[in-house]
């Protein structure tokens, strides 16, 4: 049995989270559900990880400048 641990350690943020995840899935064409995803493969939970970081450090560097 494995118990979940990827908590939003502020709960108000996760409609905001999911929008994110959805939009960036969106973006690498990976088609996501509101619920359950564990039929993705490996690869595309990768790339809609990935493309969240990527926006997330472009936003970092925008605000740099």
């Amino acid at each position: 049995m494995s118990r979940r641990n990827n908590r939003t350690l502020v709960p108000q943020a996760r409609e905001g989270l999911d929008r994110f995840k959805m939009e960036a899935a969106r973006e690498v064409g990976v088609s996501l559900n509101e619920g359950y995803n564990g039929d993705l493969t490996s690869r595309e939970n990768g790339s809609v990880g990935g493309q969240m970081v990527k926006k997330m450090v472009e936003s970092y560097e925008q605000g740099l400048k």
